[in-house]
């Protein structure tokens, strides 16, 4: 019998390779784009919940942080050479030049945030994949359809070895600050009352 099934082998980029793509002008100005373990894919579009799960995450952080770390949203992250997603929230180490001369490498990773409507499977597992094989130790996914919050630890090389979710009326502390107690609703966007 005839296996009718074909591997395609794919011709994986780097970051080099993609940001010379992006200087000579092969992705429009309008284009989301990120690579990921070498393939650019399309940035799914951001519904209004994701909009104000990232606005309320964001000034959750940076008021409760101030300036022991640098908050960013959707700028890139170099994992390695092949990987350079744009994270909804990533939370890193304070860089004296405002990281003007690279983007934040693992090293200077403390904690990575995805919101998801649309992208949940995206985030939780291409993603939650790749952010573990880099050795983030601390990755979250903010469902704003379920109202949980997903928290991904222990990284390994074929991904996160501990999951766990955490319901909206609960509480929790990134890795590196255990002093910051979050509640999951303030990073929720609001219900309407009707």
């Amino acid at each position: 019998m005839q296996n009718t099934e074909t591997t395609l082998k794919l011709r994986l980029w780097t970051v080099e390779e993609y940001h010379r793509m992006a200087d000579a002008g092969i992705f429009s100005a309008d284009e989301r784009v990120e690579l990921l373990e070498g393939k650019i894919i399309w940035m799914i579009a951001k519904g209004t919940a994701h909009r104000s799960a990232v606005g309320r995450t964001d000034y959750l952080l940076k008021n409760r942080l101030g300036n022991r770390a640098w908050v960013s949203i959707q700028d890139p992250v170099k994992l390695n050479e092949r990987s350079e997603p744009e994270p909804d929230i990533a939370v890193v180490k304070v860089d004296l030049l405002d990281y003007a001369d690279h983007h934040p490498t693992p090293s200077e990773v403390y904690l990575i945030i995805e919101v998801a409507d649309s992208s949940f499977k995206l985030d939780c597992e291409t993603k939650g994949k790749a952010y573990s094989k880099a050795g983030i130790i601390d990755y979250w996914v903010v469902d704003v359809i379920g109202r949980q919050l997903h928290v991904f630890r222990e990284p390994a090389e074929d991904g996160y070895q501990s999951q766990v979710i955490v319901e909206a009326d609960g509480i929790i502390s990134p890795v590196q600050f255990p002093d910051l107690s979050i509640a999951v609703l303030e990073m929720l966007p609001l219900l309407r009352v009707t």
